[in-house]
């Protein structure tokens, strides 16, 4: 009963958030128009290359538009609903977050939908990119037209994987207050990195990117069973496991991160 009155109340905080952000309808389209051109151009630069000197490592221009869409659609998914654990850092150096730890609802479930955000523009870029590069792989005969709802469930164990890499992230926050240094690390330049095959990398880079901060599990690795018929069917339940376990392991850390959380007093 308490679980339900819960996500009610959480349901009305993302209304409330969504409804104060629509206020300003030009802003909204704007920023979606200028998100979906900015990540797009990202992807057409690499494109360029493609088509000039072919395939690299043996991935055509499809298959790195495959890895690029599903991570980009995976980011925006996490960052969709749980953009605030992004930003953390300003709840701990501004002590926004004795606002929340008043409330009648969990820590995080109070976080979350706060500045709850409709990632428009992204959500448009990453789709065509996805379409247009499963159309072209499945057109050479490479796949087939199971991939489609296969890659609906790479999207949302992706969208999880993130999700924990930044809680996790963010919960260290409670030591070190400042955490905007270590995301750049551990969420931007590690996703970023995985937008291409793990392949281009040294080993023990990639073998970073699996583990530690296990951004591969996100796209890589089951494009390589998808798009390939390497590894296995395995991977499908391996990527479902990973992202129950991160989130699992991100939770349980967050949990203790709170109660080592020490007020600024302001």
């Amino acid at each position: 009963m308490k679980t339900t009155s819960w996500f009610s109340l959480y349901k009305m905080l993302i209304r409330t958030s969504i409804r104060s952000r629509m206020q300003y309808k030009f802003n909204f389209i704007m920023g979606s128009v200028l998100a979906a051109l900015i990540q797009i151009s990202e992807f057409l630069m690499v494109a360029l290359v493609l088509h000039k000197f072919g395939a690299i490592k043996g991935w055509s221009l499809h298959e790195i538009g495959y890895l690029f869409a599903i991570m980009t659609l995976s980011k925006t998914l996490y960052r969709t609903f749980g953009n605030e654990v992004h930003h953390l850092e300003k709840y701990l150096v501004g002590g926004e977050l004795d606002q929340l730890l008043t409330r009648p609802m969990p820590v995080l479930l109070a976080l979350l939908p706060q500045n709850f955000r409709i990632m428009a523009g992204e959500v448009l870029q990453g789709g065509f990119i996805l379409c247009w590069s499963l159309a072209g792989i499945m057109h050479s005969g490479q796949i087939g037209w199971t991939v489609i709802p296969f890659s609906l469930l790479v999207i949302l164990t992706g969208a999880i994987i993130l999700f924990s890499i930044g809680l996790a992230t963010a919960t260290l926050g409670f030591w070190t207050t400042r955490i905007e240094e270590l995301q750049t690390i551990t969420e931007d330049a590690a996703r970023t990195a995985a937008q291409y095959p793990l392949t281009l990398y040294p080993k023990w880079m990639s073998g970073i990117l699996l583990t530690v901060i296990p951004v591969g599990f996100v796209n890589y690795v089951p494009s390589l069973y998808l798009l390939r018929g390497e590894l296995g069917a395995w991977v499908l339940v391996a990527i479902v496991v990973v992202a129950v376990l991160s989130l699992a392991a991100s939770l349980r850390f967050w949990k203790f991160g709170l109660t080592k959380y020490q007020s600024t007093g302001s």
